[in-house]
């Protein structure tokens, strides 16, 4: 198997403006372009020096020293943090038509891709260890969506949708991009061009070059979040009802297997509401900062935290992230709750309509104006009058969907002298470390 080429989705707009450093050819019409372009959408098509086309694709001439720069690109959408910046991108450069809309495409090998993705998710300041482990799990995901693209096109039958007048299931995965194998966003990965690329990753991915994770034969689908809470999720609780071998409910602590069942309520309740020890328990502002960049740390309450929504707030943020007008909200009740004890179905009852949802990422959009950092929660409501509680208070554990590599507890593990492989087989159960190309 050679290095594969992968399709990157970056920006999504009516107007994409982009500027060639180096030189480069437009495929679509000969041309050798430099310096600023724009390209417009316009009656179905792209629009660019006059000329309507189907799609556009911009080749480099040197791989290795040329790039483009697309304007305005969109960081961290829906997120507390989300801002534009102007990226830069080596490979080549594809614009196609999509709902009604310019998609600019990053067409790059899969080690370049990576490095920016390392330096994207993680600080130049990281161990080699923990960017081995990062670069290990990175290039597994990545592949495994590239073939679950394939399973996804030959089937006819895949939802991942589910509604009744009263539930609503829903999961965001891979099947939401058709075009591209996947996005530069926290969606997917993290994917932020060449400026923040450094040294020591480079290192860690020639070091781990062509090397994934694998389970009986087949390349893992290699799953990571900020922080497990102390705890892992499963799979199938956050996306597709299939299970992982290599994906299951473990304590990040030495002592892993030492945990009660969270899917009970009482129990799920009393971890949540204490703060027992974990790897990814920590407060270490130097372990904390090789994971999260400076936006990151705008907030450093992860591991539990706490946010509390007026009666007039909460309804109208529900109202609107949902759709669906509740009313006034009486109560928000658990359902089920996964490994984790993250909430993968829960009850809001309103005095217009009650209506259950899942799974924990429609959960956490639902009751954010960005995204709750997790959907392992309890609530404490305060009395109002009529029956109507006055505020709620949302108690929470861990930050993401808790399934595969915590990264906080990898950070503490590499700091504590774990090599990257033990670190990753401590979170992906059964797996093997196998060099591809």
């Amino acid at each position: 198997m050679k290095e594969p080429m992968v399709n990157v989705g970056i920006l999504f707009e009516k107007i994409i403006n982009f500027e060639f450093q180096g030189k480069y050819r437009c495929v679509s019409n000969g041309s050798i372009p430099t310096g600023l372009h724009t390209a417009f959408f316009d009656e179905g098509k792209i629009r660019y020096e006059n000329e309507l086309f189907d799609e556009l694709v911009f080749e480099p001439s040197n791989d290795d020293t040329d790039y483009v720069e697309l304007k305005d690109v969109v960081i961290g959408i829906n997120f507390h943090w989300e801002r534009k910046e102007n990226q830069r991108f080596k490979g080549g450069l594809k614009l196609i038509v999509e709902n009604e809309k310019l998609t600019a495409i990053n067409q790059i090998g899969v080690e370049s891709y990576l490095t920016s993705v390392i330096s994207s998710e993680m600080s130049a300041t990281s161990s080699s260890e923990l960017l081995k482990a990062h670069a290990v799990i990175s290039r597994s995901w990545l592949l495994a969506q590239i073939d679950k693209t394939k399973t996804l096109e030959a089937s006819t039958h895949y939802q991942s949708t589910f509604k009744t007048d009263d539930e609503l299931i829903r999961w965001y995965d891979r099947e939401d991009h058709t075009l591209f194998d996947v996005c530069a966003d926290d969606h997917c990965q993290r994917y932020q061009g060449i400026i923040r690329q450094n040294d020591a990753v480079s290192l860690a991915i020639e070091a781990t070059r062509g090397t994934v994770l694998e389970y009986n034969g087949k390349i893992c689908d290699a799953r990571f979040s900020k922080s497990c809470g102390g705890v892992t999720e499963t799979f199938e609780n956050c996306w597709e009802p299939v299970a992982h071998n290599y994906l299951t409910v473990l304590r990040d602590t030495p002592e892993e297997n030492d945990f009660e069942d969270l899917t009970n309520e009482t129990t799920a309740e009393k971890w949540i509401r204490t703060d027992p020890p974990a790897f990814c328990n920590t407060h270490d502002k130097e372990i904390l900062s090789q994971v999260l960049n400076d936006y990151d740390q705008e907030t450093m309450d992860f591991y539990r935290w706490h946010v509390t929504y007026t009666q007039q707030e909460l309804s109208a943020l529900i109202a609107k992230r949902s759709g669906i007008d509740f009313g006034n909200i009486i109560d928000l009740i658990p359902v089920e709750r996964g490994t984790s004890g993250r909430l993968i179905r829960l009850k809001i009852v309103g005095t217009k309509r009650t209506m259950t949802i899942g799974k924990e990422l429609e959960i956490r959009k639902t009751l954010s104006t960005s995204h709750l950092y997790s959907s392992a929660f309890v609530v404490d409501k305060s009395a109002g009058t009529g029956g109507i509680p006055e505020s709620f208070t949302l108690t929470g554990a861990g930050w993401g969907h808790g399934v595969g590599l915590c990264q906080i507890g990898a950070a503490v593990m590499s700091a504590n002298g774990y090599a990257y492989d033990r670190i990753l087989l401590h979170y992906f159960k059964g797996a093997e470390l196998i060099k591809r190309y």
